[in-house]
């Protein structure tokens, strides 16, 4: 056989192989504009696990130098693909930047779901920025708020006046009308009262409502929701998805689409994360940003940094799908520490040298160049992942 016929014969089946994987590829199931209503429940009670329980309330984030990652988030992720977040509302500001094809909030703690379809609600009810902050705090806003309106104007407009007791009542019927009539969900008793208590704490404190630790013994200076929603970068640009009335309405209609599905689960779990790897992959769509905050820092205080990394390995990924985590820069090479003691740092989290920051700092990870450096042992405690992000 000549070496003219043989390469003839290797491109042709090249081109047989790249045929077939595109015929494997058009037969998979594309993601639809909309999940359907049956599907995300299916999705959402199929992929949870049972609850946690975690040492604060996070009804409220606490980290507000998400603006500074943002643009470098965008930049490096690709378009079109899937969000993976923890936690509560922060994750809106990603899905503003990002418009993701879909996004999973996967987190240990039942109240946060119970939280999501508070808000999914309330994001499905409200046209506009200024009905989404009158319904979430229960208050009337001013009328001379409009689409060009600034998140400082309002949060300024919905620090004024007093809750109603009758507005509360009124939108918490809606709430409940919407999830059970509008979309047909058997949300449990157990769900109503979480998402209740939510509401109650947003009716309570307003725009100043904080994250808090239950296990505080005094004041640290977590920012108020307010201050999350008007947080901006070194050039002045506000971060949040109340920034502006279009990156509002992109989460809305994600949420409108059931595009953003809340999942209870575990990062070291047997099933959350897993289930979100078997359905992105059956709709053939990567991972584009997986917010993970600082939860990597617990789960290095066993074994089960081991079985998320294993986890996050199921997800697909490609060269350009990245982890953004919050680091605490007054953490030392000794954490963890075990045990339950927490030392008088300012933040309050264990191992953390006085002064630390309470807010910690958020840093953007390529995850195919961490899995890599897991598997070859370069990490093996929470030092290691505060090394690479120096």
């Amino acid at each position: 056989m000549t070496n003219r016929r043989a390469a003839a014969l290797a491109c042709a089946a090249l081109l047989l192989l790249a045929l077939s994987c595109s015929a494997i590829d058009s037969r998979r199931p594309s993601l639809p504009d909309r999940i359907d209503d049956a599907t995300f429940w299916r999705l959402f009670t199929e992929l949870s696990e049972p609850g946690g329980t975690f040492r604060s309330e996070n009804l409220v984030s606490n980290e507000r130098a998400f603006p500074e990652v943002m643009p470098e988030v965008a930049r490096r992720a690709s378009p079109g693909a899937a969000y993976i977040g923890v936690g509560p509302e922060q994750n809106f500001s990603y899905l503003a930047a990002l418009r993701p094809r879909v996004a999973f909030i996967v987190d240990i703690r039942r109240e946060n779901a119970a939280l999501h379809l508070l808000y999914k609600s309330i994001f499905e009810l409200s046209p506009t920025r200024a009905e989404f902050l009158s319904r979430l705090f229960s208050k009337q806003l001013s009328k001379h708020l409009g689409s060009r309106s600034t998140a400082n104007e309002l949060m300024e407009a919905a620090a004024i006046g007093t809750p109603n007791q009758d507005l509360f009542t009124a939108n918490l019927a809606e709430v409940r009308a919407q999830l059970a009539t509008r979309h047909g969900w058997p949300v449990s008793e157990a769900d109503l009262a979480g998402m209740m208590r939510a509401y109650e704490a947003f009716f309570e404190r307003g725009p100043d409502l904080r994250y808090s630790m239950r296990s505080a013994r005094r004041g640290r200076p977590f920012p108020t929701y307010a201050e999350l929603m008007t947080a901006a970068d070194a050039r002045g640009v506000v971060g949040s998805f109340l920034a502006s009335e279009e990156a509002y309405q992109a989460v809305r209609d994600l949420q409108a689409r059931n595009l953003v599905v809340p999942v209870v689960g575990d990062f070291s779990g047997a099933r959350a994360l897993s289930g979100v790897a078997t359905f992105l992959r059956e709709h053939g769509l990567t991972v584009a940003v997986f917010y993970a905050s600082n939860v990597e820092m617990y789960l290095f205080r066993g074994d089960g940094w081991k079985t998320f990394y294993q986890n996050l390995s199921l997800l697909p990924t490609d060269g350009r799908s990245v982890l953004v985590r919050s680091v605490f820069p007054g953490f030392g090479p000794g954490f963890p520490l075990g045990g339950s003691g927490y030392p008088g740092g300012a933040s309050g989290y264990p191992g953390a040298a006085p002064g630390a920051s309470v807010n910690g700092m958020l840093r953007v990870d390529s995850i195919e160049p961490l899995l890599a450096d897991v598997e070859r042992g370069r990490i093996t405690g929470y030092a290691d992942l505060l090394a690479r992000m120096k």
